[in-house]
């Protein structure tokens, strides 16, 4: 109905629009013309209105229909609003039931994700330090998201997880040959053939290498093992099947670190500082010296093994010296010649037992030395304890190793040349015991010969 009468008012807005348009055009001049004209437009507008009615007459059982339909739509939206407000009552109610059911579920699914998401974050970071990851890279990438997930993971994700494990445990076992850049000890990147053994070490071109999880390269160790360690390698690359010897690492680098942060000799001997190297140069000099005299006393003593053998005196050796003594003087009595042969055995002893005495200074001096390098290398210690305090302990180890260092080297030098000096005493002692003991077989010789002789009385006391 109030469409209807809506549709009314339009239309008589409409007429009477078109009605003050037509006039406003016709313009009548009398008031005839303006009365015949205002009833010409009535009877328009009496025929509209009465169109428009039959119109709305047709159409009323319609629009009958259409609220009808109106209400049977509203009052099934009625019923279904009735059932949806039950069906959510009965929703309410059992929410809280299913809230405590999904917590229950959640806490075992709960542990189990904090574990996978630890192994996964642990296998993380243990593929990117591992060297395996040299011949297969990007295996960390994968497990990113799954440690990093707030979200229980899907099944994909945890064969993802297993194949990754598996894989790392089937390649720790295997030595692989297969070609990767290699970063040299000058910068330079160049593409060498590279043998895996299994998850412990990498080497080519005879030498060790290092991985780098920065990069994802390999570079040669700036310092390698000592060449025991490394013949190894270069007999172990020219294996193609078999079993080869080679130096391994089990620790996965830190016992190849720690070879290759030991000191060699050269460097221990530069840590003994001005003390070491003075320590080192009269070792050198008491070796020298006792070397010169064991050769000088084994050649005396060979001649002299000689001269007892022969008759006549040779002026070379010392027991021919003494004994030529004896030959210049046959006729001596027996106190002259003992004199004169314990005179020539004199002259022979100072080069026999020449340089002993200094060797023997040395042996003593040598540990002197050592401990005044200990002072002075505690003295550096105690100064930059001062200066730096004790957190650092690599500030005092300079100081720490001058001072066992050079009592290392005067120990060692001392030790020998103590030894070899008792060696080299003892040589020249049998030597001039020899002396001793020929020229007392000449003194009692000659006095046989004197005091056996007819007259021998009285040319002796002549």
């Amino acid at each position: 109905m109030k469409r209807a009468i809506c549709l009314g008012l339009a239309g008589l807005l409409l007429a009477g629009t078109a009605w003050v348009a037509e006039a406003q055009d016709a313009k009548p001049k009398t008031l005839d013309q303006l009365l015949r004209q205002v009833r010409g437009q009535r009877d328009k507008e009496r025929k509209a209105n009465a169109a428009r009615e039959a119109e709305f007459r047709a159409k009323k059982a319609q629009q009958q229909e259409l609220l009808n339909q109106a209400r049977a739509e509203r009052d099934a939206a009625v019923a279904r609003s009735e059932e949806l407000e039950k069906v959510f009552e009965e929703n309410e109610n059992e929410i809280p039931e299913l809230q405590e059911t999904l917590r229950n579920r959640l806490g075992t699914l709960g542990e189990l994700f904090g574990v996978v998401r630890q192994v996964a974050g642990d296998t993380r970071g243990f593929l990117e330090g591992s060297i395996v990851s040299a011949q297969l890279p990007g295996r960390a990438t994968a497990l990113d998201k799954l440690a990093e997930s707030k979200e229980l993971p899907t099944v994909e994700e945890l064969e993802e997880l297993w194949f990754t494990l598996q894989e790392e445990m089937t390649e720790s076992g295997k030595v692989t040959r297969f070609q990767a850049p290699v970063v040299t000890v000058d910068g330079d990147e160049t593409t060498s053939e590279v043998i895996r053994v299994g998850p412990f070490n990498v080497v080519a071109d005879g030498k060790y290498l290092q991985y780098l999880p920065e990069t994802g390269k390999l570079q040669e160790l700036a310092r390698q093992p000592a060449a025991r360690h490394l013949d190894t390698v270069g007999s172990f690359q020219g294996i193609q099947s078999g079993i080869g010897g080679f130096s391994l690492d089990p620790s996965r680098g830190t016992i190849l670190s720690l070879l290759i942060g030991t000191p060699s000799l050269g460097e221990r001997l530069q840590q003994g500082g001005l003390v070491g190297y003075v320590i080192i140069g009269l070792g050198v000099v008491g070796l020298l010296l006792v070397v010169e005299r064991l050769v000088t006393l084994g050649i005396v003593g060979r001649k002299i093994k000689a001269q007892i053998g022969q008759e006549k005196a040779d002026a070379g050796n010392p027991l021919g010296r003494i004994l030529s003594v004896y030959e210049a003087n046959p006729d001596a009595d027996v106190e002259t010649l003992e004199l004169k042969l314990d005179e020539a055995i004199l002259k022979e002893t100072p080069a026999l037992e020449r340089g002993t005495v200094m060797i023997k200074v040395l042996s003593a001096v040598a540990p002197l030395l050592g401990l005044l390098g200990t002072v002075t290398g505690m003295i550096a210690t105690f100064q930059a304890i001062t200066l730096f305090g004790t957190g650092d302990p690599k500030l005092m180890a300079g100081g720490i190793s001058t001072a066992l260092v050079t009592t290392v080297l005067g120990l060692v030098m001392a030790i020998p040349l103590l030894l070899l000096h008792s060696v080299v005493a003892g040589r020249s002692k049998s030597l001039i015991q020899v002396l001793e003991q020929q020229s007392a077989g000449v003194v009692a010789a000659h006095a046989e010969r004197l005091h056996g002789a007819p007259g021998g009385t009285g040319a002796a006391a002549g």
